[in-house]
């Protein structure tokens, strides 16, 4: 049943995903209500609840436009689903906007394919990554799927090569006139930024941890399968399936440097690991493991999701 809902891109499905997220959001705001009391905290839940909105329209546009996917929301729903194992995600609007901005140079990225303007798509995404880097300092490590998608579709001019060197010098110039100017903490902030721990002990209760073990499960099943059926995708495609994975081992390799631990963190790997989940539902030819992936996933997130709360 889940699959059929799901399965088409239309008004009512996407109202479910409209009120899916608004009981997800609001369910876990009211556990604290301290932020009712000003009108500045009013705000930014505000703000936040529509960046969550903006970053579903993103991936929603991203793989119905690269024909990443099948015209369904399986994409929108599966992503909906993994902030539910790590609902203290939906507070962090740090990583909440560097991961927008993630995904906004990979929908750049994703398109070089189209071979169109890709000079500018490079400059482009580069900035988003250098921006998302000011959030979060570990998503400077994108820069690598900049020139991994240059090896895939444009590595044969060379110019191609030095514009991530070009933008990342004309943003640097730019930051260091303002950090200049108007607020010199900012470059100490960046030096101690430039941290890393490889330690996994942060969980403050069990519940954390159930949802990190879960996560992973689905990681090893999801993952492994979208590698080993990548030679069955269309040709024209495998290139943009290639970045998907690539995408999805930064955002791991982000969490495991990150100082900070958190499994919210993790949020840098739910639109590539989405995508790899919907995959498989759309080539799945079997109707019964379409429902069980589904029914599981969703049972799961929902556990996990009220566990936290």
């Amino acid at each position: 049943m889940l699959a059929s809902v799901f399965r088409k891109s239309t008004p009512i499905n996407y109202t479910l995903i409209v009120i899916i997220v608004l009981l997800m959001f609001f369910l876990y705001q009211i556990q604290d209500l301290t932020w009712t009391l000003s009108y500045i905290e009013i705000g930014k839940k505000i703000g936040i609840l529509a960046l969550i909105f903006g970053t579903l329209f993103f991936i929603n546009f991203i793989v119905k436009k690269n024909i990443l996917t099948r015209d369904s929301v399986y994409t929108v729903y599966f992503f909906i689903l993994l902030l539910l194992f790590f609902p203290s995600a939906i507070n962090n609007w740090k990583l909440l906007f560097a991961n927008f901005f993630i995904i906004l140079s990979m929908r750049r990225l994703i398109s070089l394919q189209t071979l169109k303007a890709p000079k500018e798509k490079i400059f482009d995404a580069t900035l988003w990554i250098l921006v998302a880097s000011l959030l979060h300092f570990w998503c400077i490590l994108f820069l690598f799927l900049v020139y991994i998608s240059i090896i895939f579709n444009v590595s044969r001019d060379y110019r191609n090569w030095l514009i991530p060197i070009v933008a990342l010098l004309a943003f640097g110039n730019l930051f260091l006139l303002y950090a200049l100017a108007f607020d010199e903490k900012l470059l100490s902030n960046i030096t101690h930024n430039f941290t890393y721990n490889f330690e996994v002990d942060y969980f403050q209760n069990k519940y954390q941890n159930i949802a990190f073990s879960s996560y992973v499960v689905a990681v090893l099943f999801f993952v492994i399968s979208a590698i080993f059926s990548l030679s069955s995708r269309p040709l024209n495609l495998q290139g943009s399936y290639k970045k998907i994975i690539f995408a999805f081992i930064i955002a791991i390799v982000i969490f495991i440097l990150s100082p900070q631990k958190g499994n919210e963190i993790l949020l840098f790997t739910f639109f590539p690991l989405a995508v790899m989940m919907t995959n498989f539902v759309e080539y799945s030819q079997n109707k019964i493991n379409q429902e069980m992936v589904l029914y599981v996933t969703t049972f799961v997130a929902l556990f996990n999701y009220f566990m936290q709360l």
